[in-house]
């Protein structure tokens, strides 16, 4: 047996047979043994469409089961699976296109008379697309096509998936996971959430994301599990199915939603085993709220797309609220000071990781993977944490300014070169402030050029950012100032606007 990721599925898969995969809203159901052919259509397909071993597939499409099913065919083919955020524009997307030079593209036939041609300028051979339905060009006439049986070998080092995260100097980075990156951090959690048959999981997170694909999807993919399969999370949906269900995993918002409902009850979740939270810190006062109410408490992990899952609060012991819990099984934490000083209990500093999980570096960026290494292999997150007495990780800070808004990260930088490329802007500051749903907004200070000052205005900025960036990246208010607040070195002092502004949002859930 090689290294491929998806040997190790098919050895489940051929197992569970007729059991169900994959359910829908609507009762719709695909089996494993109904996903394995689909997977090995796919496959073919990507192969006819010149597809070779080691080569990028970027995807950019609404969640489906056959999104999923894409995926998977990707490592059947041994190829390197490249999910892109569907809110992501055209001159975003032209970006990683151009970075990662896949051999195929995967787009919405929505955007396809967008899309098409900006692959075209970026090399891209191969231009497929596929709607919410599972419809298009890259699906149509599947039924005629033979499936795939082999499995493309492939070496437990070799690339499985690259994952673009932004960075501090505004241009994205494509994080390297191979296959024994992605293997170990499933098995991994199998053991440690402690999956078992006839586990099935709500799945109401996005395929484009580390959470989704890699922790919920692989996880139960790995178990064999049946996962309640919804395009997105909708709280009337997720209400109507949890009974249905024994695992959610979710963002912060999905309980802050459900615990803003009468009918969200302790005898709705009878059924349930566990409920975890990841990609945004969880407050405190939601976890006790959502004790009180059903009985259990979330576990809350800690994780990012050059690792995986890094921490986890245990399965089996005491859960404390406002921590991420501890290293899971064979992986390294510490906590250094910048120059790599290793710090002691209950001491602050950046937090560094090391293990079979952590990722072989950035896409054509070996100065910058460099950097962010330790000579003895540990990886600078970034992140600031302590470690208390009973070994517990807290994340208190972020370093870099990093933005968690509903789940995804926002790096600064990048809003503000969007900005200060705008026509009478002069310069401008981003961060985050608190926010009752999203956890943090993205919030901006903006000073005009001289003389500009009346061509400006909130809408107009934040409509001219929605061209350029993700809904998601784009800041929810924009506020105007003669200067930026700065130190005596010249450092915009984005503590001192975070706390000025930090009441904005208040009672805007």
């Amino acid at each position: 047996m090689s290294g491929n990721l998806y040997e190790r599925f098919l050895a489940v898969f051929s197992e569970r047979g007729d059991a169900p995969a994959i359910e829908l809203a609507d009762g719709t159901t695909w089996s494993y043994a109904q996903l394995t052919d689909q997977v090995g259509r796919l496959a073919r397909r990507l192969v006819e469409a010149g597809v070779e071993p080691g080569d990028r597939v970027a995807i950019q499409v609404d969640k489906s089961p056959q999104a999923l099913f894409t995926y998977l065919a990707c490592f059947q083919a041994g190829a390197v699976y490249l999910p892109l955020n569907t809110a992501y524009t055209g001159p975003e997307v032209s970006y990683f296109l151009s970075d990662a030079q896949p051999r195929c593209f995967v787009c919405d036939p929505r955007r396809a008379d967008e899309l098409a041609p900006i692959a075209g300028e970026a090399g891209v051979s191969a231009v497929l697309n596929m709607d919410p339905t599972g419809a298009g060009t890259l699906t149509d006439g599947l039924d005629a096509v033979t499936p795939m049986r082999e499995v493309v070998e492939r070496d437990p080092d070799d690339l499985a998936a690259i994952c673009y995260t932004s960075g501090t100097t505004g241009r994205s980075k494509g994080a390297m996971l191979s296959h024994r990156n992605l293997e170990s951090n499933a098995r991994t959690l199998h053991s440690y959430w402690g999956f078992q048959d006839g586990d099935v999981l709500l799945h109401a997170l996005p395929l484009f994301h580390v959470h989704g694909l890699f922790v919920a999807s692989n996880t139960a993919l790995l178990n064999g599990s049946k996962m309640l399969f919804l395009p997105k999370f909708d709280a009337d949906q997720v209400t109507r199915l949890l009974p249905k269900a024994s695992v959610m995993m979710g963002v912060p918002t999905f309980y802050v939603r459900l615990l803003e409902r009468d009918d969200f009850t302790k005898d709705l979740v009878a059924k349930m085993r566990l409920f975890v939270s990841g990609s945004a810190p969880l407050q405190p006062e939601t976890w006790r709220q959502f004790k009180e109410r059903t009985g259990f408490e979330i576990l809350e992990r800690y994780g990012m797309t050059e690792a995986g899952m890094i921490t986890s609060n245990p399965l089996n012991g005491e859960r404390r609220p406002g921590t991420v819990g501890f290293p899971l099984p064979n992986v390294q934490v510490r906590v250094a000071k910048e120059d790599g000083t290793v710090l002691g209990t209950e001491e602050i500093g950046i937090l560094e990781i090391k293990g079979p999980n952590l990722f072989q570096g950035y896409w054509n960026k070996p100065e910058k993977t460099a950097e962010e290494f330790r000579p003895d292999g540990f990886f600078i997150t970034g992140d600031n944490a302590k470690i208390d007495d009973r070994g517990y990780v807290h994340i208190v800070g972020r370093a870099k300014d990093l933005i968690i808004s509903g789940g995804y990260n926002v790096y600064p930088k990048e809003i503000e070169l969007t900005l200060d490329a705008m026509n009478g802007v002069k310069e401008s500051a981003v961060f985050g402030v608190p926010h009752p749903d999203f956890g943090e907004a993205v919030t901006a200070m903006v000073v005009a050029e001289a003389g500009k000052e009346d061509t400006l205005s909130e809408k107009g900025l934040i409509d001219a950012c929605r061209t350029q960036i993700a809904g998601y990246k784009t800041p929810k208010r924009i506020f105007f100032a003669d200067t930026l607040p700065r130190n005596t070195m010249g450092k915009v002092q984005k503590a001192q606007l975070r706390s000025e502004y930090e009441s904005t949002f208040q009672g805007a859930a």
